[in-house]
């Protein structure tokens, strides 16, 4: 399903503590720029991760790949999309660009999710479903608007 607007947006600034000795940004902090993005936008889609937990759900990431394009430095700005990519079955894309403020493409972070039920210890078998009826701007988790108002019908 594809995502009829652009794709959700952070900006942060490269802090000291991203860089490894030789001043460029380490591996884990690009991962940890992801997984901030993809907070934001969940809290912009109108989903509060607190009663989600509450509820006995969690997010999490099964699989991660980290392409590197050029190095982010100390003082750079990087942009951060987050686009959602969803299938039928228990498992879920999520995608990150991460962008220097000159343009140029610094990496890209995918990640394999699911949610994961918390009381069994299992997947949740539609995901999809579960986001939707909690999200008030489903179009940011790349959700068709339709399906938010099915998925509260239910």
């Amino acid at each position: 399903m594809a995502n009829p607007r652009e794709p959700f947006t952070i900006r942060l600034e490269v802090r000291l503590s991203d860089l490894d000795p030789q001043l460029h940004v380490t591996g884990s902090a690009y991962q940890q720029y992801a997984d901030h993005a993809r907070f934001e936008c969940v809290q912009a889609a109108g989903i509060s991760v607190a009663d989600l937990l509450a509820d006995g759900f969690g997010p999490v990431n099964l699989e991660t790949t980290i392409r590197y394009h050029r190095q982010l430095r100390a003082g750079d700005t990087v942009d951060i999309t987050c686009s959602w990519i969803w299938s039928e079955g228990k498992t879920y894309r999520v995608e990150h660009e991460l962008t220097r403020a000159d343009g140029e493409l610094a990496a890209t972070v995918a990640h394999v999710s699911g949610l994961l039920n918390l009381r069994e210890r299992k997947l949740v078998g539609d995901p999809m479903r579960q986001w939707a009826t909690r999200a008030t701007e489903p179009t940011l988790l790349c959700l068709p608007g339709d399906f938010h108002l099915v998925a509260h019908m239910d």
